[in-house]
């Protein structure tokens, strides 16, 4: 069963509808004109900086917050997260873009003071963008057991040695540090004691960002994705997170509100496609007749918002038991979302192209970008296999053990 919002977060829901007409909207053509003409892809659209002053002024800034540091709670932040969600540049303008929410909630729970103050204080700020450094192209990053990446202590330094790719952020230049996981202690007969995580500037002597990669042929400018490359990368000791041998317990704590996060844009994803198929439906006619009016429409755009529906409410129901027993016993209902809404957007984003037809291909409209993203995050924090195996693992011993 879904709950009324609280009064904070449906006065923010309506405020952030309210932006999103009066600036978001108006100004997805000019965002795209001009990320085009810049000579270099991944620097700063002008536009951005003009939204973000605007919603720090409207009070619709870091809207991700945890409850526990004032902000709201996971259920609460859904409606949010699915309203920005509908312009995939947009979460950016209200500083609730990935992966910084989520490396931002880990300089929060695991970040000494001195690096919360060194690098949380200006990510909150807006100031600069920050990476996460987990997928590896040379080995089967599903299992993340497998990095290669090496940390090695030597002296009052680390050492940091390996090769990273799809990395979001990494070619932006806003970016300033990455959070990198890799293995401090690879003989450790615990497989997932064996991994640490450090941050590592971006700007570090041996950091090698290689090349911005595509998926379906997008390069996700300005943030893009890149192909990092450390070669005997050298930084202080103090920039080990938590101490070595927790990555594992770190990255835990970081996937899973990031993959609700993801979840929710996607169903604004999804839900903004619909409504662009229903006007396409009763504006174009075919045979003598709208489309609105041939069975085999109308049959997809029910299954459309059925789908959609179910997904919401699976991930609102995510969301509430994140809130009420914490990421790790709510890891079955995490993974489900995880199964479920990228593919329910990738099914529902492609029949609303089809509904428009050809021009569903093109940049014309917001469904094959949108498609793409669905589409990559079905890799995204894990692939659906993996949490396929691990859910049905669960399911067994519920209802065996």
């Amino acid at each position: 069963m879904t709950r009324a919002p609280s009064e904070r977060a449906e006065t923010l829901r309506l405020e952030l509808e309210a932006f999103m007409d009066a600036h978001i909207y108006p100004n997805e053509q000019r965002y795209h004109d001009e990320l085009n003409a810049l000579p270099d892809r991944f620097t700063t659209v002008p536009v951005m900086e003009e939204l973000k002053a605007k919603a720090r002024d409207a009070g619709l800034w870091n809207l991700w917050m945890p409850a526990d540091h004032g902000g709201l709670s996971n259920e609460e932040y859904c409606p949010l997260a699915e309203i920005m969600g509908r312009v995939l540049w947009a979460p950016e303008a209200f500083n609730c873009n990935a992966p910084d929410t989520g490396n931002m909630e880990v300089f929060l729970k695991y970040g000494t003071e001195a690096q919360k103050q060194e690098w949380l204080e200006p990510l909150l700020a807006g100031d600069i963008r920050s990476s996460y450094c987990m997928t590896e192209p040379d080995v089967a990053s599903s299992d993340a057991t497998n990095v290669r990446t090496s940390i090695t202590r030597d002296g009052d330094e680390y050492v940091i040695n390996g090769k990273k790719w799809f990395i979001t952020n990494a070619p932006y230049e806003r970016t300033k540090i990455f959070i990198v996981m890799g293995k401090s202690d690879p003989d450790n007969a615990n497989r997932h004691l064996q991994q640490s995580q450090i941050l590592v500037p971006k700007h570090t002597p041996g950091v090698k960002i290689v090349r911005p990669l595509t998926t379906l042929g997008y390069d996700d400018a300005p943030l893009g994705h890149a192909e990092v490359h450390f070669e005997n990368v050298r930084v202080p000791a103090a920039n080990i997170l938590l101490g070595e041998g927790r990555g594992f317990e770190i990255a835990q704590g970081r996937l899973g509100p990031g993959r609700i996060h993801h979840c929710m844009r996607l169903i604004g994803s999804a839900q903004r496609a619909l409504e662009f198929a229903c006007r396409r439906a009763v504006s174009r006619e075919t045979f003598g007749r709208k489309l609105s009016e041939h069975q085999s429409v109308l049959e997809d755009i029910a299954k459309s918002f059925s789908e959609i529906e179910q997904a919401r409410l699976l991930t609102l129901k995510t969301a509430r038991k994140i809130d009420e027993v914490g990421a790790k016993d709510a890891r079955d209902l995490i993974a489900a979302s995880k199964i479920v809404v990228p593919m329910m957007a990738q099914t529902v984003i492609d029949r609303c192209m089809q509904i428009h037809g050809a021009g569903g291909l093109t940049a014309d409209y917001p469904m094959a970008e949108a498609f793409n993203y669905a589409r990559w995050c079905r890799q995204a924090d894990g692939p659906d296999q993996v949490h396929m195996m691990a859910l049905g693992k669960q399911i067994i011993r519920r209802y065996v053990d």
